[in-house]
């Protein structure tokens, strides 16, 4: 198989166009990763476990390659809240979600060529709106969030639904916490910026 110097485990649109805005050069390599939730796992744990799985599966075909693995679990009260994939699971999630407070946690590894592991954890923290069940039939309508986890953009029209949003990374939310992954790719020998370090 090609060694590339750089590669995300991920086929998501949202991590590629976060991983886009550091201009690095990067390929994209979709992890073959079993994402069901283990019997007592905790949402933090789901999220850690499968970011590193995908990092290891990735690396383990790519040698010699710098891969970032991700993964992100929206947590209401210990109860893992996975993409919704339809209109009705979509419009059942936000309907537990309103006026509750949620955790995303969104995991990142990084495997280095040498093959040593760096990994993080980056929550957001989200008070969701109380909402009308109305409401929440017309947003999903109108933006079928059926591949996030929690059934809301931030970075679009699920921004209207959220009363409060606090994370330690803006990015995080919508699926690679860049400020800590920038770090990380410094430390693994890719620095975003030259002299960077993480």
């Amino acid at each position: 198989m090609a060694n590339y110097s750089l590669i995300l485990a991920s086929s998501s649109r949202y991590r590629r166009e976060l991983l886009d805005r550091l201009g690095l050069d990067y390929v994209c390599v979709s992890p073959d990763v079993d994402e069901s939730v283990l019997p007592e796992e905790t949402p933090l744990d789901v999220c850690q476990r499968l970011a590193r799985a995908k990092a290891l599966a990735v690396a383990q075909a790519h040698p010699g390659s710098v891969v970032i693995g991700s993964d992100q679990v929206c947590d209401l009260d210990g109860v893992a809240l996975g993409k919704p994939h339809t209109f009705e699971k979509a419009v059942e999630q936000l309907e537990r979600m309103q006026s509750r407070r949620l955790v995303f946690h969104t995991a990142v590894c990084v495997v280095r060529a040498d093959g040593t592991l760096e990994e993080t954890v980056s929550d957001t923290i989200i008070t969701m709106r109380p909402l009308s069940r109305e409401t929440i039939e017309d947003y999903v309508r109108r933006e079928e969030p059926y591949d996030c986890a929690g059934s809301a953009k931030i970075e679009k029209l699920g921004i209207a639904l959220m009363q409060s949003v606090a994370s330690d990374d803006p990015t995080s939310l919508i699926g690679l916490p860049l400020m800590r992954l920038t770090s990380m790719l410094a430390n693994a020998g890719i620095p975003a910026l030259a002299g960077l370090k993480g």
